[in-house]
């Protein structure tokens, strides 16, 4: 019952937009538009309205020609990162935890890629254009440093092979021994 309701009501509401739009001028010479003749003896006419001007959108690419030509040149450019500091298995005995760690990368860099460090598979610090990193109060154990070399979008384009470090840090765990 509910549907036949509903589709009634659609069927109506369809058929007053088909009846159209009349045009009519008030005492005061005001223009007026209406979708239903007036009831007063004032003559009016109907306006027929033509369709609805539409205009198909244009197709979207789905990337830009900048990001195509910059994407061609670093896959075709290929980078070999290599940590040069510190050596791998180093060993950095009782202190902070600081050192410092280098890399070369050849061949040079473009304009939209920088280097990071990653240590344990996590970013450390911003992305930057220099291959050194001066890193302090590095928690204590054993951790694998790579660095890469990432475009304008963090994409990473290459990989250093891991270096392990080791840092061995005071800690202070005493027992009470009474």
């Amino acid at each position: 019952m509910s549907r036949l309701l509903f589709l009634a009501l659609l069927l109506f509401s369809l058929g007053s937009l088909a009846e159209g739009v009349y045009r009519t001028t008030d005492a005061q010479g005001n223009v007026v538009f209406t979708d239903a003749p007036p009831a007063s003896a004032t003559p009016a006419d109907r306006v027929e309205i033509g369709p609805t001007n539409t205009v198909r959108p244009p197709e979207t690419l789905s990337r830009s020609v900048a990001e195509d030509t910059a994407e061609a040149k670093s896959e075709a450019m290929s980078y070999t990162v290599t940590i040069t500091e510190p050596a791998n298995e180093t060993s950095f005995p009782m202190g902070p935890g600081n050192f410092s760690v280098s890399a070369s990368v050849s061949p040079a860099l473009s304009a939209n890629e920088s280097l990071q460090l990653f240590i344990d598979g996590v970013p450390w610090g911003d992305p930057q254009r220099t291959a050194t990193w001066n890193l302090t109060n590095v928690f204590r154990g054993q951790h694998d440093l790579t660095v890469g070399v990432i475009d304008d979008t963090g994409k990473t384009l290459a990989s250093s092979e891991p270096v392990r470090v080791f840092v061995h840090r005071p800690s202070v765990n005493f027992k009470n021994r009474s």
